[in-house]
């Protein structure tokens, strides 16, 4: 099994049944870089809106706001993310919801913890292909244009995830004009501005992460 893969997930369980959330983790709890739980839907959302989990497993039936109310606030968020659904109830209106909404599994309880842990593992393709390593344990998410650092999330300004985004494209380097118009299209900025605006990004990250080309441009560090 690739435990590797497993380490570098941040799991959030949304569960009002103590029991079995007590028991998932339990049970698999160990496997991943954390696994954070939440007792009801709203909580899980905010809990979701701090921490940003790779992947969200919920119950349906939930007080305040529930599992599915909850996981439609999430995709608008991150369209991507996997959600897992657990219900003890096989009702078809409710899975026809999940389907619509996007979840990536509906399991009904009771269920082994190794079935969930072996389908969350069968996502790894899935998952991976869409983050980018770069240089210090870095990995950038293209799909969210969001950064990473062994697994922590680095907050980024709109225009730093543009500039990343911006130099993953170009397999050499990037030009120093082409990055000031695509940043700062309306605007005449000058080279001092740019620099700036890449020391500030070196120092929340790495000066390693995007390196110079004297006299051209800028690179990502892969």
């Amino acid at each position: 099994m690739h435990r590797k893969f497993l380490k570098g997930l941040k799991v959030l369980l949304v569960e009002d049944e103590e029991t079995l959330s007590t028991l998932l983790k339990n049970a698999i709890g160990d496997n991943f870089h954390s696994f954070t739980i939440a007792n009801n839907g709203q909580a899980g959302l905010e809990i979701f809106k701090k921490t940003s989990p790779d992947i969200v497993i919920t119950d349906i039936m939930m007080p305040i706001l529930t599992g599915l109310e909850m996981a439609k606030e999430i995709k608008k968020i991150d369209t991507n993310i996997p959600i897992i659904i657990l219900s003890a109830h096989s009702e078809t209106e409710k899975f026809l919801q999940a389907i619509d909404i996007g979840v990536v599994k509906y399991l009904i309880k009771p269920f082994d913890p190794e079935e969930l842990l072996e389908f969350i593992l069968s996502l790894e393709t899935l998952m991976t292909k869409k983050f980018v390593p770069l240089k210090e344990n870095f990995s950038f998410n293209t799909e969210t244009a969001s950064l990473y650092k062994n697994t922590k999330f680095v907050p980024l300004t709109k225009k730093e995830k543009q500039f990343l985004q911006l130099l993953l494209s170009n397999q050499e380097f990037t030009p120093t004009q082409i990055i000031k118009e695509t940043l700062w299209p309306s605007k005449d900025i000058n080279d001092e501005r740019l620099r700036t605006f890449i020391r500030r990004l070196r120092a929340k990250t790495s000066k390693n992460l995007v390196l110079n080309i004297t006299g051209q441009g800028y690179k990502i560090g892969l």
